[in-house]
């Protein structure tokens, strides 16, 4: 195991929801079984989430991630 960091980066904000609301299963299964209220919820929080962690200043979304590296070596 191993932790490791990985930086997203997208055009704004508005870019990344567009791409994981559009192409991200668990994104669009969410979005695709709330009432239309809730989307609007969901979409909210979204945006305050991401303007929490984005630490870019000019529009842009740059979005420092850790995770955690897991490899399994298959022993024979």
């Amino acid at each position: 195991m191993e932790s490791k960091n990985f930086v997203f980066r997208y055009k704004s904000p508005k870019h990344w929801v567009e791409i994981f609301r559009g192409y991200y299963g668990p994104v669009v299964k969410a979005f695709a079984v709330i009432d239309p209220e809730a989307r609007e919820a969901l979409d909210a929080d979204l945006y305050a989430l991401l303007d929490t962690f984005n630490v870019a200043g000019d529009g842009t979304l740059v979005l420092p991630s850790e995770y955690l590296e897991v490899v399994i070596t298959k022993m024979s």
